[in-house]
């Protein structure tokens, strides 16, 4: 009985590495079609997805200021944030900017929303994948094609349709940094007519985008 599930269990890691493989292998080239988040969205789907040379370079540097300021330097894993938040956890404070962009994208893609120890192990060996099968321009495109921007909204294109009426390619600094600004909560959070702290945020950000363009800190990207 030992043996028959030890080999059950071969079988299965075995076929979640392959399965694990070849969706990341296909969607280095091929768009995602669809994610879990979005199929259990009961607002519906509008999205529009669209190359990263089509995308405005300030949204760009914007969801690295807002959201990852080391993504051309970490492996995918920032581990500061990561000892940072054990930190805070030990503490029993509020756990808040241990994710990166590349975990993010790996969630976003391959997985589900929510916390546990399998999501977060699931969400670790994807990340380690995309970061080298991928590459840095691939995950920051798929990141800015299936992230939600709204209610029933997802990726940059459909976002900036939804709050601007243009293209993403067409976002000024202080748009695309509204847009990074909201994107930990799109439900909650006004992209148009923010106030109060989120409107201060949004104004950090946008000012925080010439900075990235300063150093390079989206260099990776568009190498």
């Amino acid at each position: 009985m030992i043996g028959r599930i030890a080999a059950f269990l071969v079988k299965l890691i075995i076929g979640f590495v392959a399965l694990s493989l070849a969706l990341v292998i296909l969607f280095k080239f091929v768009p995602v079609p669809v994610t879990a988040t979005m199929l259990m969205d009961e607002n519906g789907i509008t999205k529009d997805w669209e190359p990263l040379a089509d995308i405005d370079r300030d949204l760009v540097r914007a969801v690295i200021a807002a959201e990852d300021g080391k993504f051309c330097s970490h492996d995918g894993f920032d581990r500061e944030a990561i000892e940072t938040a054990i930190r805070r956890n030990a503490e029993g404070g509020r756990i808040r900017g241990g994710s990166t962009i590349s975990q993010q994208t790996a969630k976003n893609v391959f997985l589900w929303q929510g916390g546990g120890y399998a999501r977060k192990a699931a969400e670790a060996w994807f990340t380690l994948l995309i970061e080298q099968i991928w590459g840095k321009r691939r995950i920051m495109e798929v990141y800015l094609n299936v992230a939600e921007t709204g209610i029933g909204t997802y990726g940059a294109e459909a976002g900036a349709q939804r709050y601007f009426g243009k293209s993403a390619a067409d976002l000024s600094a202080l748009e695309a940094a509204r847009m990074a600004a909201a994107l930990p909560l799109p439900k909650e959070r006004s992209v148009v007519n923010p106030s109060g702290w989120l409107r201060r945020h949004g104004n950090t950000i946008s000012a925080r985008i010439g900075v990235v363009g300063r150093d390079a800190l989206d260099a990776c990207v568009y190498q």
